[in-house]
């Protein structure tokens, strides 16, 4: 609502008619306060032909705008402040003790004075600001000025500091239109409360947290001071010796507590392709790769890691250098290594294995069959699903069907027979410079083998070779030399 336009003419008040209404006003605030004042002596004057008695101060005119009185109007009403966003909770007042009444000199014009409490239905206002209401500019109506002065004031008392108390009335706490107009309200009060002991609550609990996670990881790691001593696993060495097959060495990593199935691990692995050697592709195992030597073992581990570490060294000691000399030789490299396969089945003394690896190059060249027997024992093994064979050859077996047979088949067997060691295959990639063509086992049987160029002279040494076993019962010979 506006504040009207205070040029607006009405009948014009006396000194005394403004001085009656001011007593009027300090009376009913002392009433209102519950108190007695006294109020001060002042002449009334006859009300005048244009003074229609003694009116109501709440709907008398002010005066107007340019008139100039002898005291300082209150200040006038302000409108009503939109309400406060409630702040945080402040410490309330506490409760103060009650002023003696003073007596108050009698004086033509009264000081203004200490803003008295006016108790609502809403709450607790100062009675200036009730006053104010009564002297709402001359644009409102009559009626307004009633309405507006009969209302619930709204503005908040002055916080200024407190004058001399009237007679009769005692300074009070601020009520809860004053605690309003500041944004102190019991409810926020509390609620800031609340909220201020959840913080700490949850201040509390965050460090009881960190204290236990804390004393929690000390525990783990010091444990009770006591050092758990954990047994080391136990490794052994697995000794893989040279020419056994895929068969006999599942047999000895059976033995040795590996897990797993061996001869399952060694078909095929990522680490290792046959056909890059030159292997015909299908190639069903990696018979010939799974390099002998020692290897270190916990029992109970997987076969798969046993052959990842013989592929390994098989990488190791069949490099380009080996490579080179099949291509050398005109085979390729996985035909070298099945020559290296039957070098080591059959050399039984190191100086032979160049000699065997030359008679085998030389056959080959010419057509003729090897005529192995080490290549029969390995077919015999894969017909009769047995890791090792170790009887006589019978003549039946002699003329076995097998791609091993190389009695019957020109040519190297299908794949190796045997997994070669480094000595082997470095005789199958440097052969001795020699023309032979046939070997046969000495009859000494201290292990050494006879070559000769020509089938005349094989047959002689075959001859003397049975000769020895008939006279040893039909056993190999014996070694007889010291």
């Amino acid at each position: 609502m506006s504040r009207g336009d205070r040029s607006r003419t009405s009948h014009e008040r006396t000194s005394e008619e403004r001085e009656r209404e001011r007593e009027e006003r300090a009376r009913r605030r002392a009433e209102r306060a519950g108190g007695s004042v006294e109020q001060p002596a002042a002449p009334v004057s006859e009300p005048t032909a244009t003074d229609p008695g003694d009116p109501d101060p709440a709907l008398a005119d002010p005066p107007p705008h340019d008139e100039v009185t002898d005291v300082e109007p209150p200040p006038a009403r302000a409108p009503p402040a939109p309400p406060a966003p409630e702040p945080e909770p402040v410490p309330v007042e506490p409760e103060p003790v009650p002023v003696e009444p003073v007596p108050v000199e009698p004086e033509p014009v009264p000081a203004e004075p200490e803003p008295v409490p006016v108790e609502s239905e809403h709450g607790t206002v100062d009675a200036d600001a009730h006053d104010a209401a009564s002297e709402l500019p001359l644009a409102l109506e009559h009626d307004e000025v009633a309405q507006v002065a009969d209302a619930e004031p709204t503005i908040a008392p002055r916080q200024s500091a407190p004058a001399q108390a009237p007679a009769g009335s005692a300074r009070r706490r601020p009520s809860a239109a004053g605690a309003r107009a500041t944004g102190m309200t019991p409810a926020a009060t509390q609620r800031g409360a609340r909220r201020s002991l959840g913080a700490r609550l949850a201040a509390v609990v965050a460090l009881l947290a960190a204290i236990v996670a804390v004393v929690l990881l000390a525990h783990a790691l010091g444990g009770s001071g006591q050092t758990k001593t954990v047994a080391a696993p136990t490794v052994i060495k697995l000794l893989i010796p040279e020419g056994k097959t895929r068969a006999q060495i599942a047999e000895i990593a059976a033995k040795a507590g590996l897990s797993g199935s061996y001869r399952v691990a060694s078909r095929r692995s990522p680490l290792l392709n046959p056909s890059s050697y030159g292997a015909p592709h299908g190639t069903a195992t990696l018979e010939g790769f799974l390099f002998p030597a020692t290897y270190d073992v916990t029992p109970g581990e997987p076969t798969s890691r046993l052959v990842q570490e013989q592929l390994i060294a098989f990488r190791e000691n069949f490099g380009l250098a080996e490579i080179n000399s099949a291509h050398a030789l005109h085979v390729t490299p996985y035909a070298m290594l099945t020559v290296a396969s039957m070098i080591e089945r059959e050399a039984q003394l190191p100086a032979d294995r160049a000699k065997i690896a030359a008679v085998i190059y030389n056959r080959l060249r010419q057509g003729i069959p090897l005529g192995i027997d080490a290549t029969i024992y390995y077919a015999v093994e894969q017909r009769a699903g047995i890791p090792t064979y170790t009887g006589e050859l019978t003549e039946a077996q002699l003329h076995i069907e097998s791609r091993y047979n190389t009695r019957t088949h020109v040519g190297l067997p299908p794949t190796p027979i045997s997994n070669p060691g480094a000595a082997s295959i470095h005789a199958a990639a440097h052969p001795a410079n020699a023309p032979y063509l046939y070997y046969v086992a000495g009859a000494d049987g201290c292990g050494e083998q006879v070559f000769s160029t020509t089938s005349s002279a094989f047959e002689a040494n075959v001859a003397a070779y049975q000769a020895a076993v008939h006279k040893n019962g039909g056993h190999p010979p014996s070694c007889t030399h010291g």
